[in-house]
C-alpha cells in the first residue's frame, strides 16, 4: 500500500545531511524534470520580487526565496521530518520506533511540486514551489509533470491518495482511494470540513501507516480507520468519506 501525503508550505529549516543529491532520491525517473524545476527555481531566486510574484509570496516572506537560492547547497533532512504543519502534527512519525516506523517509512509518500514524489527517508532540503505556482518560461506545473509523473504512480499496490487539489492535479492515479472529511451536525447535516481537515488526513495516514495488517482493498482501509477510532463510510468505488462531529 502507499499512502500518498500533501506536502506543507512550512518545511523545518536546517538539516542534518548532505546537500540536494537527486541520485539519492526514490524514482531516479523523475530526476529530468527535478533538475530542471530546481535549476529554474535557484535562477529565479536571484530576482526577488520575481520569485516573490511566481510564488505568490509577500516581501514578509522573501525568506522562502533565500531557501530557493540556497537548494543545492544547504542541508537535507528525511522528507517526512522536512514538511510541517497540521497534518504532520497528526500523523507524528517522530514518535514511532521499531516496526511501527518501518512500516511507515515503506508506505508514506509525499507530493511535491519540486520532487514530483519523495518517500519518506528522502533527504530533501528546506524550498518553496506549490502546486499552483507558474514559474517563468515553463507551462502550468500539471503540464510539467503529467507526463512524468503519471507512468510512475500507475501500481497494482493499493494507493490511498490524500492529495490535495492542486498536488492532485499534478497526475491523475486511476482507482486511488479518495478520502473527503466531513462533520455532521446533531440533526444529521453535514459539511465539507476545511479548518480541520488536515489533522484528520494525519490521523488518518497514521492508522494507516503504522497499521500490522496492510490493507490492500478499499474495505481494508474502512477497517484500519474503524479500528483507529474513526468513523469512515463508502461514498463510491474508491471513494471514502470520513465522518467528524466538529
Amino acid at each position: 500500500m502507499l499512502v500518498l501525503l500533501p506536502p506543507s508550505e512550512t518545511k523545518a529549516a536546517g538539516g542534518g545531511g548532505a546537500p540536494l543529491d537527486l541520485d539519492a532520491l526514490s524514482l531516479p525517473e523523475l530526476n529530468p524534470v527535478r533538475r530542471k524545476l530546481a535549476d529554474a527555481l535557484v535562477e529565479l531566486a536571484a530576482d526577488v520580487p520575481a520569485s516573490l510574484t511566481a510564488l505568490g509570496l509577500s516581501e514578509r516572506q522573501s525568506g522562502e526565496v533565500e531557501r530557493n537560492a540556497t537548494l543545492w547547497t544547504s542541508p537535507t533532512m528525511p522528507a517526512l521530518q522536512r514538511y510541517t504543519g497540521v497534518l504532520y502534527d497528526a500523523l507524528d512519525v517522530r514518535s514511532l520506533s521499531g516496526a511501527a516506523a518501518d512500516r511507515a517509512a515503506s508506505r508514506l509518500s509525499v507530493a511535491s511540486a519540486l520532487f514530483g514524489v519523495v518517500r519518506a527517508g528522502d533527504p530533501i532540503p528546506a524550498y518553496r514551489l506549490s502546486g499552483g505556482s507558474s514559474l517563468p518560461g515553463f507551462p502550468a506545473l500539471r503540464s510539467v509533470w503529467r507526463p512524468a509523473l503519471e507512468p510512475v504512480l500507475q501500481s497494482d499496490e493499493l494507493v490511498v491518495d490524500l492529495r490535495s487539489g492542486a498536488y492532485a492535479a499534478l497526475a491523475r492515479i486511476p482507482g486511488a482511494v479518495t478520502v473527503r472529511v466531513v462533520t455532521e451536525d446533531s440533526s444529521g447535516k453535514r459539511r465539507t470540513v476545511s479548518h480541520h481537515n488536515k489533522a484528520y488526513k494525519g490521523r488518518l495516514a497514521a492508522a494507516l501507516a503504522t497499521s500490522r495488517a496492510e490493507p490492500s482493498t478499499v474495505d481494508e482501509v474502512v477497517t484500519v480507520a474503524e479500528k483507529a477510532g474513526m468513523t469512515v463510510e463508502r461514498a463510491g468505488e474508491t471513494d471514502l468519506v470520513l465522518v467528524t462531529d466538529h
